[in-house]
């Protein structure tokens, strides 16, 4: 983005100020540095923006996230955008990695096999969303998948841990838009594994600049519906 600043300077000013100073200082509203990094890259893949994704690497790779870290939140994102909007994140990333003189391929980060990947998968499913989801995957082909594809094959790989996994997931499905029953979901599941609700918020406040008010006002509701639902559970 660094090139707007000399076509669009008046344009930049304010949104620099406002992405890069308000919302980053907003108190009550800030985010560890690797975290904020994370979230807004995951929420960029959501929303699709690949050059804004790419610029911030360099940035992101200095507050903290690792290689494996970046790589694996493309991955997982597979899952939730789909593999015809993920592979240009994955050839931008593999780029820029390249650049920075990263040696490619990473170290590998599988803790499955083909034969336990939906065993471990639906066990994933059960320490994140509770034991209702025991024998969810029996429900039919799309929901065994989704426990041995989903949360068997990135679920379960290292490198990031549940509570990451769990907020990139709402972080795509924030960004991309029309997933509110899945945002919802996914929220209760941070919020069980203890991403609650005020993380929630400044997670969607450090992404608002990169995602949009409206989106971003949809998760907020998505969020206080799964907080409501989780309280009323305890």
């Amino acid at each position: 983005m660094k090139h707007l600043y000399e076509t669009d300077p008046e344009f930049m000013e304010r949104f620099a100020h406002f992405a890069f100073d308000e919302v980053v200082n907003e108190e009550g509203q800030q985010l560890e540095p690797a975290t904020r990094y994370l979230a807004i890259l995951s929420a960029l893949m959501g929303c699709q923006g690949l050059d804004a994704f790419k610029s911030l690497i360099p940035q992101a790779l200095e507050a903290g996230l690792t290689p494996v870290m970046i790589k694996e939140a493309v991955y997982q994102a597979v899952d939730y955008l789909g593999m015809g909007r993920v592979i240009p994140f994955l050839d931008g990333v593999n780029q820029v990695f390249k650049e920075q003189g990263i040696a490619l391929p990473l170290e590998g980060q599988a803790t499955t096999t083909l034969e336990d990947r939906l065993e471990k998968g639906s066990q994933a499913q059960v320490d994140i969303f509770g034991e209702g989801m025991r024998d969810f995957w029996k429900g039919g082909h799309i929901n065994r998948w989704l426990a041995a594809n989903c949360f068997g094959d990135y679920y379960t790989r290292t490198g990031l841990d549940l509570k990451q996994r769990e907020m990139i997931t709402f972080c795509f499905l924030a960004a991309q838009g029309g997933c509110e029953p899945q945002l919802t979901s996914h929220a209760s599941g941070n919020m069980r594994l203890g991403n609650d609700k005020a993380f929630l918020i400044r997670v969607i406040s450090q992404c608002l600049p990169y995602i949009g008010y409206p989106r971003s006002l949809n998760a907020v509701t998505c969020v206080n519906k799964a907080a409501e639902a989780f309280e009323a559970g305890k």
